[in-house]
This record gives C-alpha cells, sequence and structure tokens, in this order.
C-alpha cells in the first residue's frame, strides 16, 4: 500500500488541510477502482466500510492476487469534517461558501471540446487507445483549470483520483434508509452485480440528475462527450472514432447516518470485495450473484412525499419496505388540535428513504418511494 498526500489550498493564514490517498496494487494496472467515503462528512457509515475494506485489500495484496489497482479514499471530505458547530457535524454544505460538498465537479466534455484543446484531432479508429487518450486528456484539463479555493482543491484533487478509474463507488447515506444506488443508465450492466451483493433496495437510475454531483461527472464524461462529438461532427465521426463507457460510477448510499456499526460494515466491505473479484481487479473465483432485490426504477419516477402541515411526524413504515399505492406511510399530528393527517404514497414501489426528525414543518421531505414510472423532470436532486 502507498500512501499520498495531497494538500488543500488554504483558506486562512495559520490552516492547512491534507487529503489522504491509500493506493492498493500497481499503479496503472487494469482494472482501475477508486473507492471514497463520506464526502458528506456527517455520513460515516462509508468510514467504517472503508476501514474494514482495506483489511481486505491488503490482505489481497501481500497475496499476490491484486491484479488491477484500487484508491481507497477513507475520509473524502476533511474540510466538512473540521465544520462542527455546537457540538453538531455540519458536513454536507461548506460553511464559507455555502456549497454542497458533492456538486459543481467539472463537465469534461465541454473541457474536451474547448476551441483550444479539441479532444477529436487525437482520436482514431482503436477504441482502447481512444479511453486513454481520453483519461491523459481529463487529466490534462484538470491542470489547465487550477484551484482557486479550498473546496476547490478538494474537488480537483478528488477528480484526479478518480477520472481515469474503470468503477468508481462513492459511499454515502441518507438519514434513515434502506441500501440504495444512485447511478446513470450506461452503468447500470456493470454495477447490478455490486447492487446484488449489496442487498440494494432500490437502485436510481438518471442521466445527469443535475447539480454535477461527483459520481455523475465521471460516467457522464463519456456519453455527454460522445453526444458533444455526434452534434459537431457527425454521426460517422463517432462511429469511426469509437470509445466505450469508460467510467461506471455510482453513489452507494449505506443505509442511515446511525447505521455506523461494525457487522453492517463488514458484510458491506465483503460484498465489495467480492465485487472486485467480480470485476478481476482481485484474482480468484467470481462469486456466485444473489437476485437482485429490487428492479432498477427512473430516479424521475420517485415520489416525495411531503408534510401538508407542521406537526408531530410518526411513520408506519419502514426504510425498504414495499410500499403500494394508498398506503399511509406517515401521520402527521397537530399537538394542541388532535389534527392526524395520514400522508400517503400515490406509487407502487418501496420507501427507500425517510427523514430523522419526527418534527415536520410544513412541506418537509418526510420520505421517498422509487416509482416505475417518470413523475418529474429538470433538476432531480435534493440540496
Amino acid at each position: 500500500m502507498r500512501v499520498l498526500e495531497h494538500p488543500l489550498i488554504s483558506q486562512s493564514i495559520g490552516t492547512q488541510r491534507t487529503l489522504t490517498s491509500l493506493h492498493f496494487g500497481v499503479a496503472g494496472a487494469r482494472p482501475k477502482v477508486m473507492i471514497q467515503a463520506s464526502l458528506h462528512a456527517d455520513e460515516l457509515p462509508g468510514m467504517l466500510v472503508a476501514h474494514h475494506l482495506r483489511l481486505h485489500l491488503a490482505e489481497a495484496e501481500a497475496s499476490g492476487k491484486l491484479m488491477g489497482e484500487v484508491v481507497l479514499v477513507p475520509m473524502a471530505n476533511p474540510i466538512g469534517l473540521s465544520q462542527t458547530v455546537l457540538r453538531s457535524q455540519l458536513g454536507r454544505f461548506e460553511l464559507a461558501s455555502g456549497e454542497n460538498f458533492n456538486r459543481l465537479y467539472p463537465l469534461f466534455a465541454d473541457w474536451l471540446t474547448e476551441a483550444d484543446h479539441p479532444i477529436a484531432p487525437q482520436l482514431g479508429p482503436d477504441a482502447a487507445t481512444n479511453v486513454t487518450t481520453i483519461r491523459a486528456a481529463m487529466h490534462a484539463a484538470l491542470d489547465r483549470h487550477p484551484p482557486t479555493t479550498e473546496l476547490d482543491s478538494l474537488r480537483h484533487h478528488l477528480m484526479h483520483l478518480a477520472c481515469d478509474a474503470d468503477v468508481v463507488l462513492d459511499l454515502h447515506c441518507d438519514f434513515e434508509a434502506a441500501l440504495h444506488f444512485y447511478t446513470e443508465p450506461p452503468c447500470a450492466d456493470t454495477l447490478l452485480p455490486l447492487a446484488a451483493l449489496m442487498g440494494a433496495r432500490a437502485v436510481l437510475l438518471a442521466n445527469g440528475s443535475g447539480g454535477r454531483c461527483f459520481d455523475e461527472v465521471l460516467s457522464g464524461a463519456w456519453w455527454q462527450l460522445r453526444d458533444k462529438l455526434a452534434q459537431s461532427h457527425g454521426e460517422a465521426f463517432v462511429q469511426a472514432h469509437p470509445f466505450p463507457q469508460g467510467c461506471a460510477s455510482v453513489t452507494v448510499e449505506l443505509r442511515g447516518q446511525a447505521d455506523v456499526r461494525h457487522d453492517l460494515a463488514q458484510a458491506d466491505a465483503a460484498a465489495i470485495a467480492a465485487y472486485l473479484v467480480h470485476l478481476g481487479v482481485v484474482a480468484g473465483t467470481p462469486p456466485a450473484l444473489p437476485p437482485l432485490a429490487c428492479e432498477p426504477t427512473p430516479l424521475a419516477g420517485t415520489e416525495v412525499l411531503t408534510a401538508p402541515h407542521s406537526g408531530v411526524l410518526t411513520y408506519l413504515r419502514l426504510p425498504g419496505d414495499d410500499i403500494a399505492a394508498g398506503d399511509v406511510v406517515a401521520e402527521v399530528i397537530h399537538p394542541v388540535t388532535g389534527q392526524t393527517t395520514p400522508i400517503c404514497a400515490s406509487v407502487n414501489g418501496v420507501l427507500y428513504t425517510r427523514h430523522i426528525v419526527r418534527w415536520a414543518t410544513t412541506g418537509l421531505d418526510v420520505g421517498k418511494v422509487s416509482g416505475k414510472h417518470p413523475l418529474r423532470s429538470g433538476y432531480l436532486l435534493s440540496a
């Protein structure tokens, strides 16, 4: 294992934060997998999974079974971890800018089609060579656009670590939730075996959900670049200069914020380790894949249940429950008048996440149900 330190831009005189990455296997070996934990710094289950996963990786490396390269970032957000206010961890938004730590990553397709640095003349007829060329161009583009703030430098280093990976796992969690995935349709075939191994109860698919989140800019770079080249050079050019989906990336939501338990983390780490064997990153007999615990559904089909008025919030259904249209998921109770209002689903699906608070303000997002048919369009993410 190699340990690399990546100093961030100092935000203020007398302060300095550093991002640390752990590198297993030979640099440049394929397949390359990048795994990071707790980009939202108050979402801690991923850190515990990374703790157990590094033991699997160290064992594979020591036994000569690590055929590819794995980059593990066990603590992806030192900025957010420092943001403790009145003993509460505020790790989702940077306090200096108000920006979400998992938004505003670079649009590589735009950078690779800049007038002064077009990728098109560098492409040829061999798909594998084109993948290598595009990955090198991504690194060069990052260096052409140096960061100017501490948060930008965090994004910059994470992108350098991830942009040439075949598979990227971004480990998050929700308030209270069943394990679920967010990914793009071109990545589904690569990532559904991991969903099966981890027992995901929802796999939400969207080609660009909005916000330029970490995982989507990595997978999106490839299909977006293909689309831009088709528009500017024609479909015939794309056919003559092919390249596959060079990165399959996913946000893995490891249940809820309070699910920081060794048994869960050990099981998740073992599932990821088995997936690395499935990918050929680690030598061994590929695991038998269990059946998927859910049917992939469009993220646009998610029904967001909201509180119609304020009051005490009580849930009647648990994360991971199958929900039928008309089912009462929760109730909001007015403590003075006794008014009790049921909150009902209007779609069939899985209640894959619910809120952690029990006092509802009007309009609070109470829970999400994974419906099969699109209900929404445009920006699909929460804040």
